[in-house]
């Protein structure tokens, strides 16, 4: 799957986002290795702090279903924003050197490598003694 592929799925999976307080609709489209596309909208709730991003939800399903090494995630929202920290820090668990492509409303996207956007981030090797 392409890039414009990958971010098309991440638009339409926005259309599921449940985000009634904020109205910051987001969409995921997450490639693993296996070639196998895993999709998340965000999840907003009253209690905030227990919302949960689209890129997690993503993951967290790719993740439930046995995959381990993602290549890259589309995220989709109305102006292009990156993933927060968290997101970041979750994928890199599983794909460091993941692409990361960010789609704005009117179809404009840039790519990124994970890497680049959590530079030192937190891993399995930073948990050795």
């Amino acid at each position: 799957m392409d890039d414009k592929e990958l971010a098309r799925s991440a638009s339409e999976a926005r259309e599921n986002a449940y985000a009634p307080y904020s109205g910051f609709r987001v969409g995921a489209a997450l490639l693993t290795r296996s070639g196998r596309v895993y999709t998340g909208a965000n999840v907003e709730n009253a209690s905030y702090g227990l919302s949960v991003c689209a890129e997690r939800v993503a993951a967290f399903k790719a993740v439930s279903e046995g995959e381990r090494e993602f290549e890259a995630i589309a995220v989709a929202t109305d102006n292009g924003v990156l993933p927060c920290g968290a997101c970041r820090q979750v994928l890199n668990e599983f794909g460091p050197d993941m692409r990361v492509i960010v789609a704005n409303a009117d179809g404009t996207m840039r790519t990124y490598r994970l890497r680049d956007l959590l530079p030192g981030g937190f891993a399995r090797a930073d948990l050795k003694k």
